[in-house]
């Protein structure tokens, strides 16, 4: 029984290598062909209409919590460079027995 799944694996990694080595080459034709062909200026913004369909925006509730959470975030990271400025200043200071203004 494990003899099988294991001759299956092999079998369907091989023809999953073999598709997608196969999409790839068929991938980097397609994009030089279009990278050959001129668009228009009404193509190009039609393709950006059309893209822009596709996103998944996100909701408020998401919106607001990701928002949230940078916020934080770069608060955290702005006092701790600040304490870590203000210790390092500190320890120059004792150390040159300097005044800076």
């Amino acid at each position: 029984m494990a003899n099988k799944k294991k001759n299956n694996n092999k079998n369907s990694s091989s023809t999953g290598k073999t598709a997608i080595s196969k999409a790839a080459a068929q991938s980097k034709k397609s994009s030089s062909n279009k990278k050959d062909q001129k668009q228009s200026p009404k193509e190009y913004f039609r393709g950006i209409k059309q893209e822009l369909k596709k996103v998944v925006w996100p909701t408020r509730k998401e919106l607001v919590s990701d928002t949230v959470v940078v916020i934080a975030v770069c608060t955290f990271f702005a006092v701790g460079f600040w304490l870590v400025d203000t210790g390092f200043l500190a320890f120059l200071r004792e150390l040159l027995d300097i005044t800076l203004s």
